[in-house]
């Protein structure tokens, strides 16, 4: 396996937790430290808002679900996000539409 010389983009630092069984990676950013899973498609069985515009997440729509990494973190704590939303949450503000 080759390694990875590219920088983060944004400066955060990631680091992969879990990675041989597709748990989770931890990000480290400005506004804190978070435990971020994939969800593909064939895995998105209900529908979620997402906090960054709130729109829908459809099922069968690829997303993330995040949480706060410190021992404060639990699962009343994971949102579901779009990938997007998620990757832009420290370059705008939330968004409520209803």
């Amino acid at each position: 396996m080759g390694r990875n010389n590219r920088r983060n983009r944004g400066g955060r630092e990631e680091h992969q937790l879990g990675a041989s069984v597709g748990w989770a990676r931890s990000e480290a950013a400005p506004d804190g430290d978070w435990l971020v899973r994939s969800v593909p498609g064939a895995r998105a069985t209900k529908l979620y808002r997402c906090p960054g515009c709130d729109h829908e997440i459809q099922v069968g729509t690829p997303h993330v679900v995040v949480w706060p990494a410190d021992e404060t973190g639990s699962v009343v704590d994971r949102r579901h996000w779009h990938r997007p939303c998620w990757e832009a949450r420290t370059r705008r503000t939330l968004t409520r539409r209803r």
